[in-house]
């Protein structure tokens, strides 16, 4: 369920990335190639990206179908970014409808989405939502696994995790009390977090560009690499990001580095 995307680099223009390519994630609402699980996104999609000199990205965020929406394609043409997450959704049974419903979710300069389902919603997740404090709890954008699964990754995000490490412990979490689809997607503006736990996950480096990380390849190119089911990835400048606290940064193309890793626990 869901497709997304994100890229770190050069400028581009977000509808470089998201609608421009013969199988991009504006054509994935209706025609993804390797979704195993739903036939169409059209509950919500959204984009975030950020500004040069600006750390908290913007969001637009609509409740239908990618394609719907006669202003998406005229903003992803005009703006530019070093940053993206953006994501087309559809929707588990049980969880809220709605824009707010809609990846990415955010908090200070975090954008984070997830692929996938947590088994059992609403009514296996007690446990889950008990390892967090009731006000977390109440901040909760949406009645979503989604956003749960947000806000389990951003309580360890303010705790001082990096991102791979916030990530792989929510996936933690959540196998220890229940299973699920777990591709989730995180991003600071200067480094991508993703894990390939029950879905697709790709990556592709753009000579003189950047990295992409998108749950499909978006066009038939060579250099599109699958990401192993049980993988945590990790893209950005030198180390590729796990130092939390590390200085801003232009994303430059010929800094970024991506390493794959296994996750504990995937049979």
């Amino acid at each position: 369920m869901c497709r997304h995307l994100a890229y770190l680099g050069e400028p581009v223009a977000p509808g470089e990335l998201l609608v421009a390519p013969p199988c991009a994630l504006y054509r994935q609402s209706w025609a993804p190639r390797t979704q195993q699980y739903g036939t169409v996104n059209v509950d919500g999609f959204g984009l975030g990206w950020y500004a040069d000199g600006d750390g908290i990205p913007a969001r637009y965020r609509r409740a239908g179908p990618i394609w719907a929406d006669a202003s998406f394609a005229d903003l992803a043409r005009v703006i530019r970014t070093r940053a993206l997450l953006a994501a087309v959704r559809s929707a588990t049974d049980g969880c809220a409808a709605g824009e707010q419903a809609a990846a990415p979710f955010a908090s200070g300069h975090w954008l984070f989405s997830h692929n996938g389902v947590v088994a059992g919603w609403p009514g296996k997740v007690d446990a889950l939502a008990a390892l967090l404090p009731p006000a977390e709890l109440l901040d909760l954008e949406a009645r979503t696994d989604s956003a749960l699964l947000w806000a389990l990754t951003l309580h360890r995000l303010r705790a001082g995790a990096g991102l791979g490490e916030a990530l792989a412990g929510t996936v933690a979490d959540v196998t220890a009390h229940t299973t699920g689809r777990l591709n989730l997607l995180l991003t600071d503006g200067r480094t991508i977090a993703a894990t390939a736990w029950g879905d697709t996950l790709h990556h592709r480096t753009l000579p003189g560009l950047g990295v992409v990380v998108a749950s499909e390849p978006y066009d038939d190119d060579r250099g599109w690499t699958a990401v192993p089911d049980g993988s945590l990835l990790l893209a950005g400048p030198g180390d590729a990001g796990e130092q939390p606290n590390a200085a801003e940064q232009p994303n430059r193309a010929d800094r970024l580095t991506v390493v794959v890793r296994p996750l504990p626990g995937r049979d």
